[in-house]
C-alpha cells in the first residue's frame, strides 16, 4: 500500500511506477469462430516455462477482444520493432479499426500474422487466469518465426529502439 494516499492517489502513482519499467512490445492476434481478425497491444509479456514452452500475456477485462480471447484455442504473439509503433498504439485504442492497411496475412489457420515482427510465436491455450481487472492468457508455444529487426521497448509511455552494446 501506498501510504498517505486514498484510491485514486495510490492508482496513478502505481501508473507512474510501472511506466518506468522498460518493457518490450506486442501485438497478440486471433480470430473468432467467423474468422474475423481480433487483435491487442500487450506489454506484459513473458516466458512462463521452458518446458513446455509457455508464454503469458495479459488483457484488460475491458478490452472489445476480451470475449473472443476468452474462449480462442491459438493466438499468436509478435515481438515488434520501432517502425510498428503506431501499429502498436493503434491495437491499444479501443474501437481502432486496427488491421486496415498493417501489413497482416492470413496464416495456413487464418491466424493473422505480422510478417516483420522480430518474434513471431504460435500458442495454443494452455490456461487462463484471473488478475485483477485483467485475465492473464498462458500460451504453449508450437511455432517460432524470428526476424533480423531489433525490438521496441517501452518506456515512459514512447517507444525507443534497441541499441547493441
Amino acid at each position: 500500500m501506498i501510504p498517505g494516499s486514498d484510491a485514486a492517489e495510490r492508482a496513478g502513482l502505481f501508473r507512474e511506477a510501472m511506466a518506468t519499467f522498460p518493457s518490450g512490445v506486442t501485438i497478440v492476434t486471433t480470430t473468432d469462430i467467423t474468422g474475423r481478425w481480433w487483435g491487442f497491444t500487450a506489454t506484459s509479456f513473458c516466458s512462463v516455462s521452458m518446458q513446455p514452452p509457455l508464454v503469458l500475456v495479459c488483457l484488460a477485462e475491458t478490452a472489445e477482444c476480451a470475449p473472443v480471447f476468452h474462449v480462442a484455442q491459438r493466438w499468436i504473439v509478435h515481438v515488434i520493432h520501432p517502425e510498428h509503433a503506431e501499429l502498436a498504439q493503434r491495437f491499444a485504442t479501443r474501437g481502432a479499426d486496427k488491421f486496415a492497411d498493417a501489413g497482416f496475412v492470413a496464416d495456413e489457420r487464418g491466424l493473422p500474422v505480422l510478417p516483420r515482427a522480430c518474434v513471431t510465436l504460435d500458442c495454443t491455450a494452455h490456461a487462463r487466469y484471473p488478475g485483477g481487472d485483467h485475465v492473464i492468457l498462458v500460451g504453449e508455444v508450437e511455432g517460432v518465426r524470428m526476424g533480423e529487426d531489433l525490438p521496441a521497448v517501452y518506456f515512459r509511455r514512447r517507444f525507443h529502439p534497441v541499441t547493441t552494446f
